[in-house]
């Protein structure tokens, strides 16, 4: 079973080290300790909590659709060139690339500011793990 120190929890959930404490001690987490007397949160506990809280932004489509990844964000950089556009999207921790033709671009009416959602639809995904962690 995962036990993760504090700090790395903290930043999974994109919070201080406080907050995580306080979540322990309003019984969010069970408090536990790892082999050196450390506090430590249970791997489990903690992607039922961040799976719960959801995502940060209502999605602004009112679309249904069958890729389940999609990230809404804030565009944050937009490059149009003869007929490309790369497109930048901010979802959360999240930094989103996507090239598009120009075209699209310009349907869209993407801009700096613009609320967007980046769905991805992929055959492969790769899931990679700390060397450590798979032994």
């Amino acid at each position: 079973m995962t036990k993760l120190r504090i700090r790395d929890a903290a930043r999974y959930l994109g919070v201080s080290d406080d907050t995580v404490r306080r979540l322990l001690d309003a019984g969010t987490f069970t408090r536990s300790t790892d082999a050196s007397g450390r506090t430590v949160v249970d791997g489990r506990e903690l992607a039922a909590h961040i799976r719960g809280r959801g995502a940060q932004l209502d999605d602004p489509s009112d679309t249904k659709s069958s890729a389940r990844n999609r990230f809404v964000g804030i565009v944050t950089d937009l490059v149009v060139d003869g007929v490309m556009a790369q497109v930048e999207l901010q979802s959360g921790p999240h930094r989103i690339v996507s090239l598009m033709s120009a075209e699209a671009a310009r349907d869209l009416e993407l801009e700096v500011g613009s609320v967007a959602v980046a769905s991805v639809k992929a055959t492969m995904v790769s899931v990679e793990v700390a060397a450590e962690q798979a032994e």
